[in-house]
């Protein structure tokens, strides 16, 4: 098929590599414009405007899709069908109307579950025993087209949001290839009213960690933003992220420090598996401590 593809971030890395790995035609690659980055503050490409370059394929990095000459510009490329993954900008009708069979999304939840902009952190957050992938057909609502194909995963116990992030990476790679395979066969499945939930954007305000919270709390915490922005907590007035964990044993009064890294929760305690403390790199529980005392309390 004739596509254009649509991503940003390392995530849409992959499903760009499957696409061409698999045969079709890229007509073009859209991403967004490159952004400050790093000490110097220099434009830096993206990930897929990378990846897209190592292939050959020509890019596109329009700051929006609204002008009526980026619209033209799209549909002269005269696609089968578009590719929509972690692009980054809405698409206005008349881009998802251009190509002969609309825009196809891969997002990163079982759909209506998590709805927005971070599915794999709100599902570690939430407790979420399951996510998945589901290839959705686009329409002008937030995440709300008809789905027709998506593919299920069990979150591991002490799984984070980065570990998460990679096997539906993967995942979705895989669900996109099949799906175009199989296109004329898939039946549109639309969105059930029921179940549905918005996996609101990051706030670092929410980084901050609350020991008064359960373990299990604190642990999915933990979990859900590393690496990024990364759950922390003051340590002899020091801010240190906490990017691994695990539910431990033990209770105590909350902010308690219990032993190595086990730290006592509003109910229950939680062990401390990876830290990082500012200006270093992340470190193991047993490196971590061989340079820093510990309190009695973290609170």
């Amino acid at each position: 098929m004739r596509i254009v593809f649509m991503g940003t971030p390392d995530f849409s890395v992959p499903v760009l590599e499957a696409l061409v790995e698999a045969g079709h035609e890229i007509a073009a690659v859209y991403c967004q414009p490159p952004r400050p980055a790093g000490r110097g503050k220099k434009d830096r490409p993206s990930p897929v405007q990378n990846r897209a370059e190592e292939f050959g394929l020509k890019v596109r990095s329009p700051r929006s899709l609204k002008s009526d000459e980026a619209q033209a510009e799209f549909a002269a490329l005269n696609a089968d069908i578009a590719v929509v993954v972690a692009y980054g900008l809405i698409l206005p009708q008349a881009i998802l109307d251009a190509p002969k069979r609309g825009c196809l999304n891969i997002h990163a939840s079982l759909l209506p579950r998590w709805r927005g902009a971070a599915p794999i952190h709100r599902a570690i957050m939430a407790g979420d025993k399951n996510t998945g992938v589901c290839i959705m057909q686009m329409d002008a609502g937030l995440d709300t087209g008809d789905v027709l194909l998506r593919k299920e995963i069990t979150i591991g116990v002490e799984e984070t949001t980065a570990q998460l992030h990679d096997r539906l990476c993967t995942l979705g790679a895989e669900a996109i290839v099949q799906a175009l395979d199989e296109l004329d066969d898939l039946k549109s499945v639309p969105q059930p009213a029921e179940g549905v939930t918005y996996a609101a954007k990051i706030d670092k305000a929410e980084a901050r960690i609350d020991w008064t919270e359960s373990a299990e709390q604190v642990d999915r915490k933990i979990r859900g933003l590393s690496p990024f922005p990364g759950a922390w907590c003051e340590i002899n007035g020091e801010r240190v992220k906490l990017l691994a964990s695990r539910v431990g044993e033990g209770s105590g009064e909350a902010g308690r420090v219990l032993g190595g890294m086990t730290i006592a929760c509003g109910s229950g305690a939680v062990e401390i598996l990876t830290a990082q403390r500012q200006g270093k790199r992340p470190m193991d529980t047993e490196t971590f401590l061989r340079g820093i005392e510990l309190p009695a309390s973290l609170n």
